[in-house]
């Protein structure tokens, strides 16, 4: 098989929850396990951090990645979702998984997963796990896929773990009030490993304590410390709370027996796209009109976006809008500026929201703006109308962004 039909059967025949939502998450840790033990355990191989949230854990992973490659270390990276390549996921020094390595993995391994019914995430976080255990590398940077508990990831016992944040993501997944989704990203915190949140919040700061407690994990709260004065080529304003938590994250591995230095730590966190490629954050597409594309799709992470949009000099502001058909609207539209031109539109995944809901949603609330049906086409329609001194933004959805990149 070609690397595009073996990425193609993944994608069809086993569930993927960025594509088809509920119905792909599973209860359990069963599957994972299984496929650990059929694999060798090869997550036992190499050491890691571990790192959870509801926003930043991607810019976070990143940064950390960038800052131990900096540092002389051969370092694994696995995130998710993707934006355009399959082998986005699954990186070492910010080079993607090969496409041999990827046909190679499914083929050699498929009776078992269909044998076993694993999912698309299952499947993927064993490939992730073998191919940095077969290329030796001396740490790993793992993203949650969502939650923490019963996250696929949830298999290793990491060096230190990381809690971005909380907020109301997945809440029908898991549960419907910050404290119920802490305890469920509270699930990577391991016995006497030390885990580092990076933002305060006094309904769930309790139940991070009493979890870490309970597993004897010394806690530490990023955001208690006093500013940290380091810059980044990741732009956006909300940044710098990821900063700070992977600095302290870095810190930690110091006492693990890591050798961090600060050169270390500021080229690192300067050259993040450059060393892993990350993309779709705070990103600037283009100048003369001003086109910036964001990942950001729930409230949080929306906040911050938003927020920087207002500080911003411009003309009129333009806003390319998808979203995902399970995003409870009435979350996150008191957030977007009334006076903007929208452009509503369908991202190309089967959880897409039709671009029509989406406009007659937003226009009963008094927005303005018209649908189309792709989000290229939203876009070129928003060049068109837009003055060389105007701001486009394109976001709502990782997928939404994925299209344009």
């Amino acid at each position: 098989m070609k690397y595009e039909d073996v990425v193609t059967w993944m994608f069809s025949k086993l569930p993927m929850y960025q594509n088809k939502g509920k119905v792909a998450f599973k209860k359990d840790l069963t599957n994972i396990h299984l496929f650990s033990e059929y694999l060798n355990h090869p997550e036992k191989t190499f050491k890691s951090v571990h790192v959870a949230g509801t926003n930043g854990k991607g810019s976070t992973s990143h940064m950390l990645a960038s800052i131990l490659q900096e540092s002389g270390y051969k370092v694994g990276l696995y995130t998710s979702p993707h934006l355009r390549d399959f082998r986005e996921r699954i990186k070492i020094n910010g080079n993607p998984v090969s496409k041999h390595y990827v046909v190679d993995f499914i083929q050699s391994n498929r009776d078992f997963l269909e044998t076993n019914s694993l999912s698309f995430f299952e499947m993927t976080v064993g490939m992730a796990f073998k191919f940095f255990s077969h290329q030796n590398v001396d740490i790993a940077i793992v993203e949650v896929g969502l939650g923490g508990r019963l996250d696929s990831t949830n298999i290793i016992i990491p060096e230190v773990s990381v809690i971005t944040n909380i907020g109301f993501d997945h809440t029908q997944f898991l549960g419907d009030s910050l404290e119920k989704i802490a305890a469920e990203k509270a699930g990577i915190i391991k016995e006497n490993i030390p885990v580092i949140i990076g933002e305060t919040n006094v309904g769930t700061k309790p139940v991070f304590q009493q979890i870490a407690y309970k597993n004897k994990a010394p806690i530490s709260f990023t955001d208690e410390v006093s500013q940290m004065d380091y810059d980044s080529d990741l732009k956006g304003s909300y940044q710098s709370l990821n900063i700070k938590l992977a600095v302290k994250t870095i810190l930690e591995l110091n006492k693990k027996g890591f050798k961090i230095h600060e050169k270390g730590i500021v080229n690192g966190l300067r050259k993040v796209i450059t060393n892993t490629g990350l993309k779709g954050r705070w990103q600037i597409i283009e100048k003369n009109p001003t086109i910036i594309a964001d990942v950001a799709h729930n409230r949080e992470g929306l906040v911050f976006t938003m927020n920087q949009i207002k500080t911003m000099d411009f003309h009129k502001l333009h806003i390319v809008l998808g979203v995902v058909n399970d995003k409870n609207l009435n979350t996150i539209i008191d957030l977007f500026p009334i006076e903007a031109q929208y452009y509503f539109c369908k991202p190309s995944v089967q959880r897409g929201l039709s671009e029509i809901l989406l406009k007659e949603y937003f226009t009963q609330k008094g927005y303005r703006g018209e649908a189309y049906n792709s989000v290229n086409e939203g876009l070129e329609n928003a060049k068109n109308r837009a003055q060389i001194n105007d701001l486009i933004y394109v976001g709502g959805s990782t997928f939404v962004v994925a299209e344009i990149i």
